[in-house]
């Protein structure tokens, strides 16, 4: 993808659908309207994914907390949510094998009617995976849990039960559908920033006034439709079409944060289903590191970015610990984050963590403006051919989607064995081939290329990490990296599992991107500084 060529076709041609926000649900829309034959635009006010859709749970799942509700609660909403959430989950891991695999989740229980209890109601929940390859749900033994999850404290734990969802990388799966996109026709473009619309004679949506906040420049983006997935964000561009429309979002936020590996010490994650306020929690190996996440609180801003503050870390550690031989020490916190969720409005009366994260199409028949609201990273694929279908309508047209079996940007030809031909061709140690086939699957061999040309790009960006130099000067080339955090933080995950790594590694990043850039040098320095201050922030914020 080339920025520069993007934007030139934004400025001077039209399009039949002009979508604002790159991020899954965004990204997903755009990818099934160029399939069936719309020309289609993509923009995003800052990177791909930069938002929500880069700061999930790394889940790929029905929801295991909605099946209990939809129980308790005879809530048939809720069990739709699961069904559609697990009918799409395979669709999520065959599309993108490079990028999703399957995840094994243990549920720790301390006594013989909990685990009762938890083995009936996976089994249900294994019966709505239809089509599905993923192993079924299984009550294990104290030492079969043990063997599993050693860092378990065994005193308390009588048993465990055992199931299976899915595990992706957020941000790269969601890039991976932009470049699909992008691959199949689209126009993408990151760091555009809507400022208004022009409408026709009847008021009607004819064109996006943008602002390109890497250059300064303001121009028109000509369109026939425009479809708003901007996720909690969705009301600012409902409001800024129509400012009679009432608000539809009540924006909340999931928080995470990042310990060592060794902190469970395994490959399996785990859920605990019952915390002291009702939510649920996972702890997840994610990247050589260990999440711990929550599901959704109020949020008291959407302006400024999510972040983790003293009480969630503090909440978190204390529902993991009980859990554990050996408490958490908190200052071997290595990174953390937080994430605005878009979920639709519901009874005042109810908290956010009660609303299901399903979505709605809206079409507001004053603009036209069509809005996808809410949903979740799961059904992104489902929004999208909802959304479209939409639009076939609006263009009294009847296409099929065709997104269910569409394999995106480097699964084609995906092979896992590729890491090996990596190692023994280009003389990558094992760790450093397998990331990037982990990353850019069938792609890795691009970025293998790059280090046969110039032996320096074979460095490692930290000796912790399996990153290296190629994939900074591969990622502008090909990924439309135009910041080192969209680097650091997107295209490799080392911002949300290692901040203090994240800093050492940015002036190297900087100069790398300096150079593909056109960057002086004090270009390069604001950069570095601008996140620099940043990642010290978070630090700070988190009590680091």
């Amino acid at each position: 993808m080339d920025r520069n060529a993007s934007l030139d076709k934004l400025r001077s041609e039209e399009f039949d659908i002009c979508i604002i926000g790159a991020g899954a649900s965004g990204a997903g829309c755009a990818l099934d309207a160029v399939l069936r034959g719309y020309k289609v635009a993509i923009i995003d006010k800052k990177d791909f994914a930069s938002e929500t859709s880069s700061r999930s749970t790394k889940l790929i799942h029905g929801g295991v907390r909605y099946l209990e509700q939809a129980f308790k609660k005879l809530d048939f909403a809720q069990l739709k949510q699961v069904r559609h959430g697990l009918e799409e989950r395979h669709t999520v891991l065959k599309n993108a094998p490079h990028l999703a695999r399957p995840l094994a989740l243990m549920t720790p229980v301390s006594s013989w009617f909990e685990g009762l209890y938890f083995k009936i109601g996976l089994q249900l929940y294994d019966t709505f995976a239809t089509n599905d390859s993923l192993p079924k749900s299984k009550w294990l033994s104290k030492k079969e849990v043990l063997n599993k999850i050693p860092t378990l404290n065994s005193k308390k734990l009588h048993s465990g039960v055992l199931y299976y969802d899915g595990q992706l990388d957020d941000a790269r799966y969601c890039l991976a559908l932009v470049q699909s996109a992008s691959e199949a026709g689209g126009v993408a473009a990151n760091y555009l920033d809507v400022t208004g619309f022009t409408k026709n004679d009847l008021g009607k949506l004819v064109g996006v006034q943008v602002k390109d906040t890497q250059q300064g420049a303001e121009f028109i983006i000509k369109s026939k439709l425009v479809i708003n997935c901007t996720g909690p964000f969705s009301d600012k561009i409902r409001l800024l079409a129509n400012p009679a429309l009432p608000e539809r979002l009540r924006p909340s936020k999931g928080v995470h944060v990042v310990l060592p590996y060794d902190t469970l010490n395994s490959e399996y994650a785990m859920l605990i289903p019952k915390t002291s306020d009702g939510r649920v929690v996972f702890a997840i190996p994610f990247e050589g590191a260990m999440m711990i996440g929550t599901t959704d609180t109020e949020s008291d801003s959407i302006d400024s970015e999510a972040t983790l503050n003293e009480s969630e870390k503090k909440y978190l550690v204390d529902t993991l610990n009980p859990f554990l031989a050996t408490p958490i020490d908190i200052t071997t916190l290595k990174a953390g984050f937080g994430g605005l969720r878009p979920l639709l409005a519901a009874d005042p009366s109810k908290s956010t963590k009660s609303l299901v994260r399903d979505h709605e199409v809206e079409v507001d028949a004053t603009s036209g403006l069509l809005s996808l609201l809410g949903g979740k990273w799961t059904t992104y694929r489902l929004m999208a051919k909802d959304t479209i279908d939409e639009a076939d309508a609006i263009f009294s047209k009847r296409n099929e989607c065709l997104t269910a079996n569409h394999t995106l940007a480097g699964g084609e030809h995906y092979d896992a064995s590729l890491s090996g031909v990596l190692t023994t061709k280009y003389a990558l140690p094992e760790d450093v081939s397998l990331h990037l086939v982990r990353k850019y699957g069938s792609r890795a061999t691009l970025v293998a290329e790059l280090t046969a040309t110039d032996i320096s790009s074979k460095e490692r960006l930290s000796a912790s990490y399996p990153y290296i130099r190629a994939e900074v000067t591969y990622t502008v080339r090909n990924e439309m990296v135009i910041t080192p955090r969209d680097f650091l933080a997107r295209r490799v995950r080392l911002e949300i599992t290692d901040w203090k790594e994240t800093l050492n590694c940015l002036p190297v990043v900087a100069n790398l991107m300096a150079r593909e850039l056109n960057w002086d040098e004090s270009e390069t320095q604001r950069q570095i500084d601008d996140y620099a201050f940043q990642l010290k922030q978070f630090i700070a914020d988190a009590g680091n």
